[in-house]
């Protein structure tokens, strides 16, 4: 039977100094003022819109991600995020996310955010290696990232993470490794790590860089794997390790196919509106000006038909590496688990897979071909 899933809030600030040309994520780059009050008033219009779909839940969490949310000041952002409880409760202990690029923190401000509402600080380092950061287009050096890092808990945030990537142009594994190594001495307590891909209307995709081959990547992530464990950091999904009691419960809870309201341009959203048997997903408008000159908040609304459930629900669960209880995937899809059954056997039959009873446990080799099992349930 399908339950509502707890609620987490999306928020999307769209500018970054320039763009990266590995990212093809909805960023522009900035130029001039950023019309950061009237984007604040538009977000918040935005949530009004949007209120029906709280259902009565509390937040359980906030992720404002970009571009760069740095870019804006602790004022506006402490303005949005008291605007945002004034109109949906946050749950006791509310995990409230902010992405930053230490090429754009002004570091005595970390303690202003702070105080604005924002409790754990995302930071975009991807490699403390000053080559490597120019290929990758990062406006920020060694120091500044170290420094940011240091600042971060100087400023007494409940957590951060910092994002690290390798498989980068012409990277060695002792490069790699090196960039793990540094990090672990910073001692966030949350670490993203995950390989460089060239995505379609990118610059690397354009103009691709040499990168490591097959076997250097398996190696960097072999090597990388047991060394951020060597450093006490738990692997619990694909691409984030984090120190017991870290993990970050916004990310969790797209990945137990939980709820999202996203405000902002171009932000997706997902609503469980169980008496209606309905899940659907929402898209906003994308480009900055439209979406600041629109007159209503507009955007696409896609249903989440049943035949479709299983395999969306599975695509975010088997990112995580703890077992998938069959009782989730009934509540959070409106189906029965035995639809899953014969695409799980044939996955147990393989090696990926094993079945506990009450859930499902990807094995070791489960973990790496998360993508042949998915194949089981495309049919």
């Amino acid at each position: 039977m399908l339950t509502l899933p707890p609620l987490s809030l999306y928020i999307h600030i769209p500018w970054c100094v320039q763009k990266c040309p590995y990212c093809d994520f909805n960023s522009h780059g900035q130029h001039g003022q950023l019309p950061q009050q009237e984007y604040v008033d538009a977000l918040l219009a935005d949530l009004d819109a949007d209120l029906g779909y709280v259902q009565g839940r509390a937040l359980r969490s906030i992720f404002i991600g970009g571009g760069t949310p740095s870019l804006f000041s602790a004022e506006q952002i402490g303005r949005l995020l008291a605007g945002v409880e004034a109109r949906v409760p946050f749950d006791c202990g509310i995990e409230v996310t902010m992405e930053a690029n230490p090429g754009t923190l002004e570091h005595d401000d970390l303690k202003a955010y702070r105080a604005a509402g924002i409790t754990r600080l995302s930071m975009g380092v991807q490699s403390f290696d000053g080559d490597k950061l120019k290929a990758l287009g990062r406006i920020h050096g060694k120091d500044e990232a170290i420094a940011a890092a240091q600042s971060a808990t100087a400023a007494g945030f409940n957590s951060f993470n910092l994002d690290l990537m390798h498989g980068l142009p012409n990277q060695s594994l002792t490069q790699a490794l090196a960039d793990i190594r540094q990090a672990g001495e910073l001692m966030p307590p949350h670490l993203s790590w995950y390989q460089l891909t060239i995505e379609p209307n990118t610059l690397f995709y354009s103009k691709p860089p040499t990168l490591p081959d097959d076997e250097a990547l398996w190696q960097i992530y072999q090597q990388g794997n047991q060394l951020l464990s060597q450093l006490g950091y738990v692997q619990y999904e694909i691409s984030a390790y984090a120190k017991p009691g870290y993990q970050c419960q916004h990310n969790l809870n797209y990945w137990q196919f939980g709820d999202y309201i996203g405000i902002g341009c171009g932000s997706h959203g997902k609503i469980t509106v169980p008496a209606e048997d309905r899940i659907f997903r929402t898209v906003k408008i994308k480009h900055p000006k439209g979406y600041l000159a629109a007159l209503d908040v507009r955007y696409e609304v896609t249903d989440v038909a049943p035949e479709d459930r299983p395999l969306e629900y599975l695509m975010n669960r088997l990112r995580l590496l703890s077992p998938m209880p069959k009782l989730e995937f009934e509540q959070r899809t409106g189906l029965s688990s035995d639809l899953l059954i014969n695409g799980m056997t044939k996955g147990a039959e393989r090696g990926l897979v094993t079945d506990l009873g009450d859930a499902w446990q990807l094995t070791e080799r489960g973990q790496m071909f998360v993508n042949d099992l998915l194949s089981q349930f495309c049919d």
